[in-house]
């Protein structure tokens, strides 16, 4: 049930990271296999190296579904160097793939016809794939209601007392599912907002809080 008090808060809080911050144009990628791609590739790393792996794919002109399932896994490796673990990476990449060539025929749409909750629990069974992840190719790629929790996500709203500093990902998650409907373009703009805020003002180490927009607002 939906917490007015919480749901005033968030929105405030939204609204002044907006205003300092503007519209994030988040997540980028001109297709939704380049926006699963940019999903995998950027875990542990920072998005200018995966930038820099996906300009390696697109030159060699594999950037599709069947080109990337065609091409052997230590290739794409090589291709994918810059983002760091690239063999690792390489193997949830194909992974993924063989997920869905095998349940979905190689259709990224037809995936994405899926219900939310059965197609995350499907993404969650395929090696490598995280929540976060997940998460990330439900709402950014695939367009799904579902809010994505990173590391900023908690020390932002850990140290606001939205949530506990050791609040396990669906507690965190569920601050803003809960409260804030199911507003796909608000999840959108919000998390790619936390995670600029997480970036460049509320650092893990010296965080700069003279200079945070939200500075004032914590949970009652």
């Amino acid at each position: 049930m939906k917490d007015k008090r919480l749901n005033r808060s968030l929105l405030r809080i939204y609204n002044l990271l907006y205003a300092r911050f503007g519209p994030r144009h988040w997540w980028p990628g001109d297709t939704k296999i380049e926006i699963i791609l940019g999903a995998i590739l950027t875990q542990n790393t920072a998005w200018a190296n995966v930038e820099k792996a996906i300009k390696n794919i697109k030159r060699a002109k594999i950037l599709s579904v069947s080109r990337l399932s065609g091409i052997s896994e230590k290739k794409l490796a090589r291709l994918i160097r810059p983002s760091g673990y690239y063999n690792i990476k390489a193997n949830r990449i194909k992974n993924f793939l063989r997920f869905l060539n095998t349940r979905y025929g190689g259709s990224v749409d037809k995936m994405f016809g899926s219900r939310l909750y059965k197609l995350r629990e499907e993404l969650l069974a395929v090696k490598g794939i995280g929540r976060e992840t997940a998460d990330s190719i439900l709402l950014y790629a695939g367009n799904k209601p579902v809010f994505v929790v990173d590391a900023y996500t908690k020390r932002v709203f850990s140290r606001h007392g939205f949530i506990n500093e050791d609040a396990d990902y669906e507690e965190a998650q569920s601050l803003f599912m809960d409260n804030l409907g199911k507003d796909k373009g608000l999840f959108n703009e919000f998390h790619a907002l936390i995670v600029e805020l997480g970036k460049s003002v509320c650092k893990s180490k010296k965080p700069l809080c003279s200079m945070c927009p939200i500075r004032r607002i914590r949970r009652k």
